[in-house]
C-alpha cells in the first residue's frame, strides 16, 4: 500500500483520541439510534465538550484553528465504523464555514461558539420537493417588508440534521424576479413562529441520521437575518457555488473510507466463513475480486489525498471536486455490491455492517449534486456543453 503523507503525528494523535471517543460514545448506541431514527442529543454536547465540533474555526469563535485535515480524520473514522448517523461533518464543515466566510461579525459571535460547544446543532436547507440538484429552481421566498424585516415562505426536504437543528441556513429568493441572482441565505432559528419541522423521513439507509422536512409559513425574520447582512443579499447562489468544491470532496472522503472499511470487513469474513469445506477466501474468484477492489480503492485514495492537499492550499477547483465526488461514490456503491455478494446470504442481514453500509452508500451518488450533474460540471470545464 502507498503510504499516506498528508497527516502529521499530531493528526494521528487526534485520530487515536477521536477513535476512542467513537468507540466509547457512539459505537455502543448506534444500533439503538438507527431504531429510533436519530442520535441522542447528548452525543452532540459530549463532542463539543471534547473539541470535536467546529475545530477548524478560529479560537475567538470557539474553535481550535486547526486545518481541515482534522475534520477529514473525523469523517474517515466515522466511515470506518459505519456510524452514518452522526452529522458532525455537515455541522462543522458546511454550516459553520458559511457563517465564518460570509457572516457579519455579530453573526459569527452569536452562532459559532454555540455550534462549537454543541449547544446548537446546525443545518443547511437547500433541497425542495421540486428542486434538488437544480438550486436555481428553488421556490422559497423571503420578501423584505417596509420595516426592513423579511417574511419567509416555502418548504425544504431531505435536510440533514433537520430534526435536531437549532439553526438553519435557508436558501431562498429575496428577489424572485432575478432568478439565481436573487438568491440569499437566511439564518432561521428553532422556535421562530411559522417555522415547523415535519416528520423525520424514513430512508433506505442513514437510518440514524435525523433527515427531516422543514416548513416556513410567513416566518418573520429580522433585518439582520440575511447571512452577511445587506452586503450579501442576493449573493446566495454565488456563496453556494464557492463552497461546493469542499462540500463535494467531503462526500469523496467518506466514499473512499467506507469502501475500504467494506473491504476490510469482507476480508475478515471470507477468511472465517467456510463453503464446501474450505474458507471462501480459498476460492480464486474471491481473491481476485478483492484484489480488484483494493486496487481501485487505492487509486481513489491517492486521488482524494491529492485533492485534500489542494484544499489545504485553497486550490481545489469545482471540476476536480466533481470528478472526485462522482467517481468515488460510484466506486463506493460498486465495492459495497461486490462485498455483499461475497458475504452471501449474510450480506442481506441487517446485523452485518456490510448490509447497513450497502444501504448507506446509495445516497452518495445523489446528494451534493447528482453524479449526472457532476459530469455536466466537468464537461463545461472542458469547454463542452452550455
Amino acid at each position: 500500500m502507498i503510504d499516506r503523507t498528508l497527516f502529521t503525528s499530531d493528526h494521528e494523535a487526534f485520530r487515536d483520541a477521536f477513535r476512542k471517543f467513537c468507540e466509547g460514545e457512539i459505537a455502543p448506541h448506534h444500533d439503538a439510534w438507527e431504531e429510533q431514527g436519530y442520535v441522542d442529543r447528548e452525543v452532540w454536547r459530549k463532542a463539543g465538550a471534547n473539541g470535536y465540533l467546529c475545530a477548524t474555526m478560529p479560537e475567538e469563535y470557539g474553535g481550535a484553528a486547526v486545518d481541515k485535515l482534522y475534520s477529514v480524520i473525523q469523517m474517515e473514522e466515522l466511515a470506518r465504523g459505519g456510524w452514518s448517523g452522526i452529522g458532525f461533518g455537515l455541522h462543522s464543515e458546511i454550516v459553520a464555514p458559511y457563517i465564518l466566510h460570509y457572516g457579519t461579525e455579530e453573526q459569527k459571535q452569536k452562532y459559532l461558539p454555540q455550534l462549537a460547544s454543541g449547544e446548537m446543532v446546525g443545518a443547511i436547507a437547500m433541497s425542495e420537493p421540486a428542486a434538488g440538484s437544480d438550486l436555481q429552481g428553488i421556490k422559497s421566498t423571503a420578501i423584505q417588508q417596509a420595516d426592513g424585516s423579511y417574511v419567509l415562505n416555502g418548504s425544504k426536504t431531505f435536510i440533514t440534521n433537520g430534526w435536531h437543528a437549532d439553526l438553519v441556513i435557508v436558501v431562498a429568493k429575496t428577489n424572485p424576479a432575478a432568478g439565481a441572482k436573487g438568491t440569499s441565505l437566511l439564518l432561521v432559528e428553532r422556535g421562530m413562529p411559522g417555522f415547523e419541522k415535519g416528520k423525520r423521513l424514513k430512508k433506505l439507509g442513514l437510518k440514524a441520521q435525523d433527515t427531516s422536512e422543514l416548513f416556513f409559513d410567513n416566518v418573520k425574520l429580522p433585518a439582520d437575518a440575511v447571512l452577511g447582512g445587506a452586503a450579501q443579499e442576493n449573493r446566495g447562489f454565488i456563496c453556494l457555488m464557492e463552497q461546493l468544491p469542499w462540500e463535494r470532496l467531503q462526500i469523496a472522503v467518506t466514499a473512499v473510507s467506507s469502501a475500504q472499511a467494506a473491504i476490510d470487513w469482507t476480508v475478515a469474513y471470507v477468511k472465517d466463513r467456510k463453503v464446501f469445506g474450505q474458507p471462501v477466501a480459498a476460492f480464486q474468484n474471491t481473491r481476485y475480486k478483492l484484489a480488484e477492489m483494493q486496487t481501485e480503492v487505492q487509486v481513489a485514495r491517492v486521488f482524494v489525498d491529492k485533492c485534500l492537499e489542494l484544499v489545504v492550499q485553497d486550490k481545489l477547483d469545482t471540476a476536480t471536486a466533481s470528478m472526485a465526488k462522482y467517481w468515488t461514490s460510484d466506486l463506493q456503491c460498486k465495492v459495497m455490491d461486490e462485498c455483499v455478494q461475497l458475504h452471501g446470504g449474510y450480506g442481506f442481514m441487517w446485523e452485518y455492517p456490510i448490509t447497513r453500509a450497502y444501504a448507506d452508500a446509495r445516497v452518495q451518488r445523489i446528494y451534493g449534486g447528482t453524479n449526472e450533474i457532476m459530469k455536466e460540471v466537468i464537461t463545461r470545464a472542458m469547454g463542452l456543453g452550455r
